[in-house]
């Protein structure tokens, strides 16, 4: 059982953060620096866009928490830091103004970059930053949620409580994403920590399983970008047993973890570029996961029935049309087709088939 609560990644026992105006980005008025800290050395896991170009911080990001280990989180925004030739360097160079500045490893750093890809990214000004950065390091997850959006038009953030072999945890999230969503990931950046002890290879395991239903389900325009990442921190400072092996303990963490991650996917599919309504999909009887979601993100992605559900068109045929394309193993001949909202619900295909509907109600439904 998770419980809603407020403060995203500082929700969590030992994690602050802040975020300021380094330089980075013209506008004054928008923070473009981010730092998340915890106060002990925390076992550490991340995902990776699957696009080949890569940015230069997810590289570095790899190698620091190849160990299982990170500390800290240092991300920009206004520049990518992509198809730069000293890119590694630069992201190398964050890590190490972070780990100079909190007294902690160069290679306890996750670093992150989003933005414009193909500039140059100038050091100098994160250097400069770094002393207020720090200095105002607190429960301020608001700021660092604002210091790492884009072309977001609203910050996204969310925690949850639960329990653990009788012990209280806590985990948070805050993530960046508008345009450029189409994963195996996509343009989006998302940071969550937790207080919940778990070791390293347990924690890659719960996030490399659910990003297989949460990020990996989401698609606002096609597009898979080149800085996509999702990192986990966790600190062990809420004293439950570790978590080693799977188990009731374990199962109680990745529902917590899919808590904060599938909330943050329906942020950022909501929050796309020109979107005027968040659309999901759900699929029953399906022969099995897989099929599921091969299913679903063929619906959630066909133009056509976007525009119908923007048009507030019940055009079925749409989706069934989507689903005979998805490569899926299905019988057509057994699809039945519903739409909902918070105003109702409407069947309106049954056995691959049309049946009879008022299009004035199914309109109502999905305006």
């Amino acid at each position: 059982m998770i419980k809603q609560i407020n403060g995203g990644v500082c929700a969590a026992k030992g994690f602050s953060a802040n975020g300021v105006h380094c330089g980075i980005r013209k506008n004054r008025t928008k923070r473009d620096l981010a730092l998340i800290f915890s106060e002990k050395p925390a076992t550490a896991a991340a995902v990776y866009t699957q696009n080949l170009v890569k940015g230069a911080p997810l590289t570095v990001t790899k190698n620091n928490i190849a160990d299982g280990y990170a500390q800290a989180v240092i991300c920009n925004s206004g520049n990518a830091n992509t198809c730069n030739s000293n890119g590694i360097e630069i992201a190398e160079q964050m890590c190490a103004l972070v780990a100079k500045k909190m007294n902690i490893k160069t290679n306890d750093v996750i670093v992150a970059s989003t933005g414009v890809i193909g500039q140059p990214l100038d050091i100098t000004s994160i250097a400069n930053g770094m002393d207020e950065l720090v200095a105002g390091l607190g429960d301020h997850n608001d700021l660092a949620c604002e210091a790492i959006m884009t072309t977001d038009t609203r910050p996204k953030e969310i925690a949850f409580e639960f329990e653990i072999g009788g012990k209280t945890c806590r985990i948070g999230g805050i993530a960046k994403g508008s345009g450029m969503i189409h994963p195996n990931m996509a343009t989006m950046l998302v940071f969550v920590t937790t207080d919940c002890a778990i070791n390293a290879e347990m924690l890659q395991k719960a996030l490399s399983a659910d990003i297989l239903t949460s990020f990996n389900m989401v698609s606002v325009d096609g597009d898979t970008s080149t800085n996509d990442m999702v990192s986990v921190m966790a600190n062990g400072m809420a004293e439950n047993a570790v978590i080693d092996s799977e188990g009731a303990d374990f199962d109680a963490f990745c529902e917590a973890l899919h808590g904060v991650t599938s909330y943050l996917c329906k942020m950022i599919a909501g929050d796309g570029e020109g979107a005027t309504k968040l659309l999901e999909c759900q699929v029953s009887g399906a022969v099995d996961d897989i099929n599921a979601r091969i299913i679903a993100k063929s619906v959630i992605c066909s133009s056509l029935f976007k525009a119908a559900m923007f048009g507030a068109d019940a055009n079925w045929g749409r989706v069934l049309c989507a689903i005979g394309y998805s490569g899926a193993d299905v019988d057509v001949n057994r699809v039945d087709v519903s739409f909902a909202s918070a105003k109702g619900e409407i069947c309106v295909c049954v056995n691959g088939a049309g049946i009879p509907f008022s299009e004035e109600i199914a309109k109502e439904i999905l305006l």
